[in-house]
């Protein structure tokens, strides 16, 4: 059975995922007072098609959660992880999107 880690390396600003000890992606971050600032996840071709990419997010997530940090998802794969699962507890704080509006009060 394979192993799975996933863990937060905050010198490299980023969490990891290996599988069997060999690392298979990462999901970037900007840690910011009071919120974490998502920019990039990638996942190793190798490893694509397993998964990995959904426990990376799920338990980087969690952890942001569990600090009592708001998440920013500037990241398109994580964006979209959090419009299609549901992340207890989260408290998200969704980018302005450039040339909108601010929304009426």
């Amino acid at each position: 059975m394979t192993h799975i880690t996933v863990t937060r390396d905050d010198a490299a600003s980023r969490y990891e995922i290996r599988s069997d000890g060999t690392l298979a992606g990462f999901a970037e971050f900007d840690q910011r007072p009071g919120a974490v600032r998502f920019t990039h996840t990638e996942l190793d071709p190798a490893f694509q098609g397993q998964g990995l990419a959904s426990i990376l997010a799920e338990r980087a997530l969690a952890d942001v959660v569990a600090s009592g940090d708001a998440i920013v998802p500037l990241c398109p794969y994580i964006a979209k992880y959090l419009t299609t699962h549901e992340v207890a507890g989260a408290e998200i704080r969704w980018p302005k999107r450039p040339g909108t509006a601010p929304a009426e009060a």
